[in-house]
Order: structure tokens, then sequence, then C-alpha cells
């Protein structure tokens, strides 16, 4: 920065500050700055004419200007401390970070991506959601109000009222809530239903395909086995509807056998389970977004790999119900990263070098997007012309491209689903 070129009011205090070839340089004057043009304040200024480049306290100036700074490799950001709006934006041209920037139009290393990239990429949040996570986590994302989305409009329906949940827990585990729904689609993979695990502090879900609604006790009890392990932690209680796939000895025998109480919605009574309704409804809401989005419709066989993407996206979006924070963040004691995140269903090419027939095969091939495995550092990408699924590390996307056609053929073989219960990896 330069300072020479900013507003004092000075008082002079004879000094001199030592500099780093042990050098003693005078000090002529001390007092307030103003920085133009973001009028930001710095106060006890030492002025010394001697001194080539005008350094600032980071400590001194966050302190005096109310303000955060966020530093990057290619530059830093100012945010106001209580709004977290952005003040400034500075752009780095060598060792040090020099303090000048453009508070109207942020320079392209910040701008990579639009609102409406990030929109789709998280599965078409609210505009609470996105402005919440442009704000302290996506320095890529021009806050500006992105444009009508078609895929929202075609993915979202009215949510029917239900009564206020009072339970009140105060740590993860001590409630879950449990539902079952019905596709009226077969999957790829062959799935036709899919269990839905909220838990109650954190809002963390869990979702788990199902070929047969038989399959709830034996999910459910391996789902228990996975908290115990990986959370040390015992599931207090499951609130759930009275549906005959939680109504039956095996789960009543595994709860009774572990302590952990369980309670049913009453008969034709589904707002008693509302918590795990609702969460049914916004997952929903998220899948036919992106299958809309990705051009997988209809019929959309894809929607198991859809769900899947959907709670992935949900677990890292902040909601309002547990103040604005994520669900990944309170069960897991960290913030999640967004920088891999791609937009589902768009044109991919994952690097198949390691397959290779000859040295002249070609090095990748066409795909689609389809999700994020949790058992790999990676993404899982739908081969168009082996319609088989390859996941891989090293993939180049599209993002403004859905080569999908619906008329074409199926998978020769079902797809692998990815294992919700599988330990999450970092990002690829």
């Amino acid at each position: 920065g330069n300072l020479s070129k900013s507003s004092y009011s000075l008082k002079h205090v004879p000094s001199s500050i030592l500099v780093d070839n042990g050098h003693h340089l005078p000090v002529t004057a001390t007092g307030s700055v103003t920085l133009q043009p973001h009028d930001f304040c710095l106060t006890d200024v030492l002025v010394s004419p001697n001194v080539v480049t005008s350094l600032i306290s980071v400590r001194r100036f966050t302190k005096d200007n109310s303000c955060s700074v966020e530093f990057y490799p290619c530059g830093f950001l100012v945010k106001d401390l209580r709004t977290r709006r952005v003040l400034m934006i500075s752009v780095n041209n060598g060792d040090l970070y020099p303090f000048h920037g453009n508070t109207s139009t942020p320079p392209s290393a910040f701008t990579v991506s639009t609102s409406d990239l990030w929109h789709r990429r998280l599965g078409h949040p609210g505009a609470h959601s996105l402005s919440t996570l442009a704000n302290d986590f996506l320095s890529s994302c021009n806050k500006s109000a992105h444009t009508p989305c078609n895929a929202c409009q075609l993915g979202r329906q009215a949510r029917l009222p239900f009564s206020s949940s009072f339970s009140k827990t105060f740590a993860p585990f001590d409630l879950i809530h449990c539902d079952l729904w019905t596709s009226p689609v077969v999957s790829f993979s062959g799935f036709q239903y899919y269990l839905v695990v909220l838990d109650d502090f954190t809002h963390y879900s869990w979702t788990f395909p199902l070929r047969n609604k038989s399959d709830t006790s034996s999910t459910l009890q391996r789902f228990f086995t996975f908290i115990h392990t990986q959370y040390n932690v015992i599931i207090k209680e499951m609130q759930c509807d009275n549906g005959g796939e939680f109504l039956n000895s095996s789960l009543r025998s595994f709860f009774s056998n572990n302590g952990i109480a369980y309670r049913f919605s009453c008969p034709h009574t589904s707002p008693q389970n509302g918590k795990a309704e609702r969460l049914i409804r916004t997952t929903n809401g998220v899948v036919r977004s992106l299958l809309f989005q990705a051009n997988l419709t209809p019929p959309p066989p894809f929607w198991v790999e859809a769900l899947h993407t959907a709670t992935y996206l949900l677990n890292r979006r902040p909601s309002r119900a547990i103040n604005d924070h994520t669900p990944y963040y309170l069960l897991h004691g960290t913030h999640p990263t967004y920088d891999h995140l791609r937009v589902f269903g768009c044109l991919c090419f994952p690097n198949t070098s390691a397959t290779m027939s000859h040295k002249l095969s070609p090095r990748s091939t066409r795909c689609i997007f389809l999700g994020y495995p949790l058992e790999h550092k990676g993404y899982r990408c739908y081969d168009l012309s082996t319609r088989r699924v390859i996941v891989s590390r090293h993939v180049v996307f599209d993002e403004t491209s859905f080569p999908y056609e619906p008329a074409t053929p199926p998978a020769t073989q079902p797809l692998s689903a990815p294992d919700p219960l599988a330990a999450p990896q970092s990002p690829p």
C-alpha cells in the first residue's frame, strides 16, 4: 500500500523503529490514517520517511475496523465482522499482500464460478443457503442473484404443513428419525425404496436404497452398529411411523437387547413423524432438480445416483433450523470443503490410461458425472459407450454440457451403488 496518499491527523512523537537489517530509522510523527477509497481507519500510525514500503499490522487493522481478513494464495478478502459482507478484494503480485483493491468488480481469480454454477453444484439450494455459503466459504462465488432455474421449477412442489416438533436433544444420536419412501420407478441398480435416517441434533442424514421393504430391519441394525463403531456412542431413541417394516419382532428384539427406546406415530398420522417426512420431501425435491438438470428424465432410472448426491449435498448445506450451520460441521466438528463439487449429470472425461489396450488407444472416454463415492477419493462417471460406472480421481468436467439422451439403452448390468455407511473420504 501507499500511505502517503492517505489523509493524516498527526501528532509529533520523536522515536525510531528497528528494521530487519538491525538499523534504527527515525519516526517523525504518529497519528491516524484513513485509507482511500475504502475509508478504512488506522490509529497510532508511525511515519518514517526512510521506510520504502508502508506496512500494516493485520491485528491492528482488524481491531480498528471491526473486520476480518482471509488470505488465499492469490490474494486476500476483507469482510465485515458482523455481516460477513466482502468489503475489499486484493490480488497479490509478489511475495507480499498489497493493500489495494476494487470494491465493485472482483478480480478473475475470485470469480472462477458464478452463483448459477454453484447453485447447480450444490443441488439447487435456496437463496438463503447459497448466500450463507458464499459469504463464509465460497470466495469464488459471485454473490449476485442467480437467474431463474428451470430445474428448480420442475423439481420442487408446494410443501404441505406439518405440526411443529417439540423434541429437544442435546447431543448427536440422542434421537433419530426414520421413514421409508417408495419410488414409482425401479433404478438401474434394482432399488425401489429408500430408507432415510435423520439425527435430531445435527440434522445429518443418511439414505439407504432398498430392493425390498423387508431389508429395513437389517439395514437399521447395520446403521446402529456403524454409529457405535465410528462415533463410540449408542443411539438412545428412534422415532418412526407404524409401518410393518418397523413394527416387527426382529427390530423390537434388537432394540430391547441394546437398551434403545423407540416410539411410533399413530396409525394414519404421518405428521407425528414430521421431521423424517419433511426430509424426504426436501431430498426428493433435490433429486428431481438434479435429474431434470441433467436431462436424466423421463424415465428417471438414475434416481439412486441422484439420491446419494442429494444427501451428500444436503449434509454440506447450511440450514436455518441449526442456526445456519451445516449438518456436517455439527457432526464432525470441521467445516466441509466445496472446491471439489461439480454439476451432477454434466459431461466429464475420466483418465483411462491405466486400462488402455495399447499405447494409441484413447486416454479418456465420454461420461456423465454421477456423484461422489464415499469409499473412494474420486468421482463416479457413467461411460456413455459401455454403460458402466468408472470411479476416478483424474477427471475433466464440462459443466455446461449434459449429453445423456433418454433413448440411450439401459445399462447392461446393474450399476453398483455407493455404500452410505462407508467412512467419508477427503475430497479428491
